[in-house]
């Protein structure tokens, strides 16, 4: 009696796109076994891409195959050969090293005599065809992003900061998320000042409510979507920036200078940080011999460092400043605050709470606004395709049916916030 291993694999996309399941696969192996009277010695399940070997099922089937005796002749089946390969150059090879131990890789849908010299014009036509297939769908893939970025539209997942949209028209757009695109401002600014280092920035960031890695964060401030910008790869060696429909979280002006400072060698500024957190009263304490402004520095003793707020030239005034900042910092907890201070302060908190709604409202009223400008444009469209016979006119009413519903609900919604935005401005107003 013969024997075999049977060796099934699927990929998710190829399990939707052509029903290859791993168990349908399997079913018709063993019903082939069954048929020629074939002993099954193992079933080994993929669920992998067939681009190279590096499979775990794989690398278990071929160790099993190397641990049998030399002289014993072994069958590898499948169903067809893009289960077992789909890279011309990787599948010969591995051929090769079944040989070396007496294996023989076979497809009971697609099968080949290995005797005949002839049969090798087939093999190559059934490992080059799904090759090829995966590489057109990648370069169709490829350009139908191109196109669509030449189209001005951002294809894909929105970047951070941004979501997904799908316009009444049904092209895809992007636009501002918050509170990340509020965060993302924040740190082009300030990387822009070129004040702190970019790793305190991004921790800050952090801190404020970005989720996002180191080398993330890094692909961010080079990313020229946030100034409305779509790069677009024409080639390997060309590129182009094509301004897009979306809207801009900063200005070209902030991002260019942004690479420039990212991209300039910078010198090291964390000893000059270290130094005004020590001395963070310097500036404002007065020498009491001269009446000048104290500073401060680090005096190197024989075993330590000692920081020092002092005078100039020939004042020898002299405080420690550990000792100064701890009466400082003794002397804020004692203070309380008296009840018109806290109701200052609770007024201030209030006003930026109303200022923050009212930024809300008016970023949703400009999306309708928008969306309204959509729909009225796409009745438009659709007025012109029936004038000019294209367009049916049970189809026609339909979409014109279609959007007044969706342009009525979408002014409601206006009017909804413009009485929002009424009730702030009254309420700013009253506290005045």
């Amino acid at each position: 009696m013969k024997s075999a291993y049977l060796y099934v694999r699927v990929s998710t996309d190829e399990q939707k796109r052509k029903g290859y399941s791993l168990p349908e696969q399997e079913y018709r192996l063993l019903k082939y076994c069954k048929y020629y009277n074939i002993e099954v010695k193992g079933i080994y399940r993929e669920d992998f891409s067939a681009k190279n070997f590096n499979k775990p099922e794989w690398e278990q089937l071929f160790s099993e195959i190397k641990k049998k005796s030399s002289g014993e002749d072994k069958n590898i089946l499948f169903i067809k050969w893009d289960r077992f390969s789909s890279n011309v150059e990787y599948a010969y090879e591995m051929i090769g090293k079944l040989r070396k131990y007496k294996t023989t890789a076979k497809a009971i849908d697609q099968p080949i005599d290995f005797s005949v010299p002839e049969s090798t014009v087939m093999l190559a036509v059934y490992l080059a065809a799904p090759e090829a297939e995966n590489t057109r769908r990648a370069q169709n893939t490829a350009n139908g992003i191109r196109r669509a970025k030449l189209m001005v539209r951002y294809p894909g997942k929105a970047p951070l900061a941004f979501i997904n949209l799908t316009l009444m028209d049904g092209k895809k757009a992007i636009a501002p998320k918050e509170p990340e695109a509020e965060i993302i401002k924040w740190a082009f600014y300030q990387v822009a000042k070129n004040d702190h280092k970019i790793s305190e920035i991004m921790k800050i960031a952090n801190d404020k409510g970005l989720i996002c890695s180191r080398s993330h964060f890094f692909r961010i401030l080079h990313n020229p979507v946030y100034c409305g910008f779509i790069s677009v790869k024409l080639n390997s060696s060309e590129e182009q920036m094509i301004k897009g429909l979306h809207e801009p979280l900063i200005s070209e002006s902030l991002f260019y200078q942004v690479q420039s400072v990212i991209n300039t060698k910078r010198k090291t500024t964390a000893k000059r940080e270290d130094l005004q957190s020590l001395f963070f009263l310097r500036g404002f304490l007065i020498c009491p011999v001269c009446d000048r402004k104290l500073s401060g520095s680090v005096s190197k003793g024989r075993s330590k460092k000692y920081p020092y707020y002092h005078c100039h030239d020939g004042c020898r005034t002299r405080i420690d400043a550990v000792f100064l900042n701890d009466c400082y910092q003794n002397k804020l907890q004692q203070l309380i605050l008296s009840n018109n201070t806290i109701e200052l302060f609770r007024n201030i908190l209030e006003d930026q709470n109303i200022k923050t709604l009212k930024a809300s409202c008016l970023y949703a009223k400009n999306i309708l606004e928008r969306k309204i400008k959509e729909e009225e444009l796409t009745l438009s469209r659709g007025r012109k395709l029936f004038i000019a016979g294209i367009l049916k006119i049970d189809d026609y009413n339909e979409l014109k049916k279609e959007n007044q519903i969706s342009t009525k609900n979408l002014k409601k919604e206006a009017r909804d916030i413009v009485v929002k935005l009424k009730t702030i401005d009254k309420k700013k107003s009253n506290r005045r």
